[in-house]
């Protein structure tokens, strides 16, 4: 039932924990932020199991093991099993073991999650260059990973070993706002080396694939908060996703979005797995959902009638989308999302 492509945001006619057998959730910005659970996560995801849907966990947070977020989760209120947990730690530990042979020692520049990943593939993690690691590895390493760990990488990557990196995320949400994530670390070691590294986490095909072969999902959605990753993962993929604003992405991003990174539904939060989905539909150019009717005039965004925010911003989607066609929407969205108060 993927609807990919598509220049508007999807309905559903039942609630979608029952349209999908199993939902691939983003953690930071989704169900959690700074380690406090957001807003009605724990009371839909319960819900959500209750009825019968798989609830995974999929992150390209590499710092914790599946045990740490799984025991997280469960004292935020939502019973988890590791192995409903996947993190970009295992996919590019996966991508690793394809590479090199069993036993290899690999330097990481992470958290525990990496060395726990990279054992559970036959790999040994080393802390130095002078270790003779076969495989550089690179993850999110929280916010006191020394400095001296990025110039171990780069004197290993300078001699010519392959550099892996578990995902590029810029930025990671906190409970304090948004802080640099292992995307920003990165960069230190490609402008020093001038290297290029294999890249495992979302959007890329590595994670997708770790995700369906540890879940064995058949009708998966997935749930996100970052159109970079969790949306445009999802597109690569061919699965249908939902966007829930409670993370990174805000309204005016969410319009000016390119096709790959287009949600096929749109929510504030959780809740919106637990309910249909309103129908956009395309009537003379202009775009309805609820009591809302969107349309592009001349340069500018036109937006009649009233009813729920989300309603009209659905609407707005479908006139942005429809307008930009195979590119992002420039327009200036700022008076009829003040409107909307988003």
């Amino acid at each position: 039932m993927s609807q990919q492509g598509t220049r508007r945001p999807g309905g559903s006619a039942i609630a979608l924990s029952e349209a999908y057998d199993t939902a691939l959730l983003d953690l930071d910005g989704v169900v959690y932020a700074g380690g406090a659970a957001i807003v009605h996560a724990v009371e839909s995801l319960t819900t959500a199991g209750a009825g019968g849907m798989h609830l995974a966990y999929v992150t390209n947070n590499a710092l914790r093991t599946p045990d740490a977020v799984a025991a997280h989760l469960t004292e935020l209120g939502i019973p988890t099993a590791a192995g409903d947990v996947i993190t970009s730690a295992q996919a590019v530990a996966r991508l690793i073991a394809e590479q090199v042979p069993s036993g290899s020692p690999v330097l990481v520049v992470g958290g525990e999650g990496l060395r726990v990943a990279l054992r559970e593939r036959g790999l040994e993690p080393v802390e130095s260059a002078e270790d003779g690691p076969v495989a550089v590895v690179q993850g999110y390493g929280g916010p006191e990973l020394p400095w001296g760990r990025f110039a171990e990488a780069c004197y290993a990557i300078a001699r010519g070993v392959p550099w892996f990196a578990s995902n590029t995320d810029l930025t990671i949400p906190s409970a304090r706002g948004i802080a640099p994530g292992n995307g920003a670390a990165v960069e230190v070691v490609r402008i020093a080396t001038g290297a290029e590294p294999q890249i495992a986490g979302k959007p890329l095909p590595p994670m997708h694939r770790e995700t369906i072969l540890r879940t064995g999902a058949e009708r998966p959605l997935v749930v996100g908060d970052r159109l970079d990753t969790d949306i445009e993962g999802a597109f690569n993929g061919g699965v249908d996703s939902l966007l829930v604003l409670t993370g990174v992405t805000d309204a005016a991003q969410l319009l000016a979005a390119v096709p790959q990174h287009r949600p096929t539904y749109v929510d504030a939060d959780l809740r919106g797995m637990l309910a249909p989905q309103p129908e956009v539909a395309e009537v003379d150019g202009e775009f309805r959902c609820g009591g809302w009717s969107a349309a592009v005039r001349g340069d500018e965004f036109v937006l009649d009638g009233e009813g729920t925010p989300l309603d009209g911003l659905r609407a707005l989607c479908g006139a942005a989308w429809t307008y930009a066609g195979e590119g992002a929407c420039t327009l200036d969205a700022a008076k009829v999302l003040a409107r909307l108060a988003l």
